[in-house]
C-alpha cells in the first residue's frame, strides 16, 4: 500500500491481464456481526482485510468475541445473542458498515456502550436509526451533535408490539441494521415498515440473503414492509465464503472499457466475482455496457474489453449501484455527450459529500460539470488540448482515490496526481499495486530522478528517502555490480574474461529487490554479504567485463516501472538514463566525505584516521573521472546539490522542490 502524502500515475497507454479482487466490505462486515451474534463458531474464508473490517474485528473483540485470524480466514465463536463485555467505549473510525448493525445490536441487547470515530463519522446521519430503535424502547443519547455520532448506548426497555418505522431514503444501512440485530429478540413477530423510497435496495437484497445463511427467513411484503419471524435465532452456517467485491470491480469494468489491450493480451480478466453476484453493485456491468464496454461473464470471474470508442454517454438512474456509480461519472470523461447520473442522494451522506467532492475534482481534469441533490451531469473536456493535469484531492475517500485514476487514460496524456493515496486502505489496500500491474504507462512516461555523486557523497540515502517520499522504485546501481559477482561466485564461475559471457548470461535471470534498507537476492537477504572490502573487490573485477556492463544496462533499465524510479549511482544521468527528467549530481569535497565515513566506522568501532579515508576518497574520485568507460562527471543538465553542510532532510526538501518546479500539479 502507498503511504506517501501523493502518488503520480504517469499518463497510461493499455491494459490487460488478470486482477484478483479482494473481499466485499458489504458481506464481510455483516457477516462477521452475524458470525458473532449467532450460536455457535463459523470460519469464514476470503474475508477482506481493511481498515473497515478491523474496525469491526477490534470492536467484536472488545465485545469479548472470540476471533482467531490467519490471513483472509477468520474463525469467530458466536456469542449466542449474550454479550461478555457489558461496557466498552468503541472506535469505530469512518466505518458505516460497523457502526450502524453495532449501534442496532448493542441497543436491543443492552449494555454501557460509547460508539464514536473519526470527525468525518461525526457528520453522517445516524438520526434516522436511533429514532426506529428509541421506538422498541432503546436507550441512546447523543454526545454530541443530535442525529449524529457519537452515541452512548444504555439498557433498553423492549416493546416490540407495534410495527417500528424507519426511513429508507437516506441509507439503506438502517435498515440492514434492524434487521440484523431484531433476531436477537424475536420472541414474537417483528414487523419493520419503511417509510418513503427504500434506496440502495440491493444491499437489502445482500443481507436478506446473508440472514438466511444464518438461519433468519425474513417475509418481505414489497420493499415496504419486513417481518422477522417469532422464534427467529441466529445460527452459525459453519462455513462460509466472502465473495470478491462487485464496487471494487467497477474500477476494472472501467478499465477494460477505455483502455486499449496491451500488446499481447486479448482482454483484462477479473477473478472473484461473476455475473451471479449476490451483489447489487454486479449490475455495473449492465451501465458500462450501455457506455460501450464488452463484458463475458463465468462462474467467479468477468473478462471486460473496449467496444464502443468514445464511450457513449448515459443517463441512468443509479439507485441499484450507488457506490459502483462514481466510476461512471470518471468513465463519462471519455464519453461523447453529457452523461447524466440520478437518484444518487445517498452520496451526500457517504465518507463525504460525494456529490460535491466528484463536481470539483472532475471540473480540475477540464469536464463541464453541473450538480444538483440527487443529480450529476458531466460532459467531458472538448478536446485533448482542454485536459488539465490535475491534483485530485480525496477527502479520505477511498472510492474518490480509486476511481480518478483511471483519469491517467486522457487523449492530452497528462499525468494524475492522486492525495492521500492510503485511504483505499478503506477496501482494497493493494488498490495501486493491482492497478499497475494490469497498465503500461505512454512510451517515455514513466519519470525517473536520478542521483549520481562520488564515494561517500551520500546519494544512496538521498536516493532512498527520495523513493520513500513519492513512492517510486529505489535502484542502488552499485550494488549491481556486488550482486553480480556474488551471483558469478555462486555459480562456480571466476570473476575473469574467460567467464565473461556466462557471467553475461545469468544477469537477466537475477531476481534483485531493493525493499526498506534491505537487498535481495534470487530471495535471499545479502545487504551485508555484498559490503564488505573483498565484495567490493569483486565488483571492480566484473564492471570491467564489457558484455556484463551491456547486460546490467538492459537490467537497470528494467527498474524503470511505475509509478517511477529514483536510481542512483554514478553515471545513472550520463549513460544509464540520459533522457531522465530530473538528474541531480552531489559535490560534497573529500574532506566533508572523509568525516562522515570516518564518523561512521568509529561509531561501529572500526579503527580508522581522518587523513587516510580522505586520501583514499581523493584517490578513488581520480580513477572514476579517468576511467575510460562511463567516467564519473556530472550530465550537462544536472543540477549540482553540495550537499557539505546540509542535513539528509534539508538535501531532499531541496530535491523536491526542482522536482515539483518540473510538474505539471500546483505546489505541494
Amino acid at each position: 500500500m502507498f503511504s506517501t502524502h501523493f502518488l503520480d500515475i504517469p499518463a497510461l497507454a493499455t491494459a490487460g491481464g488478470n486482477v484478483r479482487l479482494p473481499g466485499s466490505k458489504s458481506i464481510s462486515n455483516r457477516v462477521l456481526l452475524l458470525s458473532a451474534l449467532c450460536l455457535g463458531t463459523t470460519t469464514l474464508h476470503d474475508l477482506l482485510d481493511s481498515d473497515d473490517t478491523r474496525i469491526m474485528l477490534n470492536a467484536l473483540q472488545a465485545l469479548g468475541c472470540g476471533v482467531r485470524q490467519t490471513g483472509t480466514t477468520v474463525e469467530i465463536d458466536g456469542l449466542g445473542g449474550q454479550l461478555s463485555n457489558t461496557q466498552a467505549d468503541l472506535f469505530m473510525g469512518n466505518a458505516g458498515t460497523a457502526i450502524r448493525p453495532l449501534t442496532a445490536a448493542l441497543a436491543v441487547m443492552g449494555g454501557d456502550y460509547k460508539l464514536h470515530g473519526v470527525p468525518r463519522m461525526h457528520e453522517r446521519p445516524i438520526g434516522d436509526l436511533v429514532d426506529a430503535l428509541r421506538q422498541l424502547g432503546c436507550q441512546i443519547d447523543y454526545l454530541g451533535q443530535d442525529g449524529y455520532p457519537p452515541l452512548r448506548i444504555q439498557q433498553p426497555t423492549l416493546n416490540l408490539n407495534a410495527p417500528i418505522k424507519v426511513r429508507g431514503d437516506v441509507s439503506s444501512q438502517f435498515l440492514t441494521a434492524l434487521l440484523m440485530a431484531l433476531p436477537l429478540v424475536a420472541q414474537k413477530d417483528i414487523v419493520i415498515e419503511v417509510v418513503g423510497e427504500l434506496i440502495s435496495r440491493p444491499y437489502i437484497e445482500i443481507t436478506l440473503n446473508l440472514l438466511a445463511h444464518f438461519g433468519i427467513d425474513v417475509v418481505r411484503e414489497g420493499w415496504q414492509r419486513f417481518t422477522i419471524p417469532a422464534g427467529s435465532q441466529l445460527k452459525s452456517p459453519g462455513v462460509l465464503h466472502v465473495e470478491a467485491d462487485a464496487s471494487s470491480a467497477s474500477y476494472f469494468i472501467a478499465l477494460g472499457a477505455i483502455s486499449a489491450c496491451s500488446e499481447g493480451q486479448k482482454n483484462l480478466r477479473i477473478e472473484g466475482v461473476g455475473a451471479d453476484s449476490i451483489q447489487g453493485d454486479i449490475r455495473f456491468i449492465e451501465a458500462a455496457e450501455m457506455m460501450g464496454a464488452q463484458v463475458l461473464s463465468g462462474p467467479n470471474w468477468l473478462e471486460v474489453s473496449r467496444g464502443s470508442w468514445p464511450l457513449r454517454a448515459i443517463d441512468l438512474d443509479c439507485n441499484h449501484i450507488p457506490d459502483a456509480a462514481m466510476t461512471l461519472a470518471v468513465m463519462a470523461l471519455y464519453a461523447h455527450g453529457t452523461t447524466t447520473l440520478r437518484n444518487i442522494a445517498s452520496w451526500r451522506v457517504k465518507e463525504t459529500d460525494r456529490i460535491a467532492a466528484m463536481a470539483i475534482e472532475l471540473r480540475k481534469l477540464g469536464a463541464t460539470v453541473e450538480e444538483g441533490g440527487d443529480f450529476i451531469k458531466v460532459t467531458p473536456p472538448a478536446s485533448p488540448t482542454d485536459w488539465k493535469a490535475a491534483t485530485i484531492h480525496t477527502y479520505d475517500d477511498h472510492r474518490v482515490a480509486m476511481c480518478f485514476a483511471l483519469a491517467t487514460f486522457n487523449p492530452a496524456q497528462l499525468p494524475v496526481r492522486i492525495e492521500d493515496p492510503k485511504c483505499v486502505a478503506k477496501t482494497f489496500p493493494d488498490y495501486f499495486e493491482a492497478l499497475f500491474a494490469l497498465v503500461q504507462p505512454v512510451p517515455g512516461a514513466v519519470p525517473v530522478i536520478c542521483v549520481d555523486g562520488p564515494t561517500a557523497s551520500g546519494k544512496g540515502t538521498l536516493a532512498v528517502v527520495l523513493a520513500q517520499q513519492l513512492g517510486y522504485h529505489f535502484l542502488d546501481s552499485g550494488s549491481l555490480y556486488r550482486l553480480t559477482a556474488l551471483a558469478a561466485l555462486q555459480h562456480g564461475l571466476t570473476l575473469e574474461a574467460q567467464d565473461e559471457q556466462a557471467i553475461a548470461d545469468l544477469i537477466p535471470g537475477l531476481k534483485i529487490i531493493f525493499s526498506n534498507g534491505q537487498i535481495f537476492l534470487n530471495g535471499t537477504e545479502v545487504t551485508e554479504a555484498i559490503r564488505t572490502e573483498e565484495a567490493g573487490m569483486n565488483a571492480s573485477k566484473v564492471s570491467t567485463l564489457t558484455e556484463v556492463r551491456l547486460a546490467l544496462l538492459d537490467l537497470q533499465h528494467g527498474f524503470r516501472q511505475l509509478p517511477g524510479l529514483v536510481a542512483d549511482g554514478r553515471d545513472m544521468g550520463t549513460v544509464i538514463f540520459p533522457e531522465a527528467k530530473l538528474k541531480v549530481y552531489l559535490t560534497a569535497s573529500a574532506q566533508r566525505r572523509a568525516e562522515r565515513r570516518y564518523k561512521q566506522l568509529i561509531s561501529k568501532g572500526i579503527s580508522t584516521t581522518l587523513d587516510s579515508l580522505r586520501a583514499d576518497l581523493e584517490a578513488r574520485d581520480a580513477r572514476d573521472t579517468s576511467r575510460s568507460v562511463a567516467p564519473l562527471r556530472p550530465a550537462q543538465d544536472a543540477l549540482l546539490l553540495d550537499n557539505s553542510d546540509l542535513t539528509v532532510e534539508q538535501s531532499v526538501e531541496l530535491v523536491l522542490e526542482w522536482w515539483q518546479s518540473k510538474q505539471p500539479f500546483s505546489a505541494i
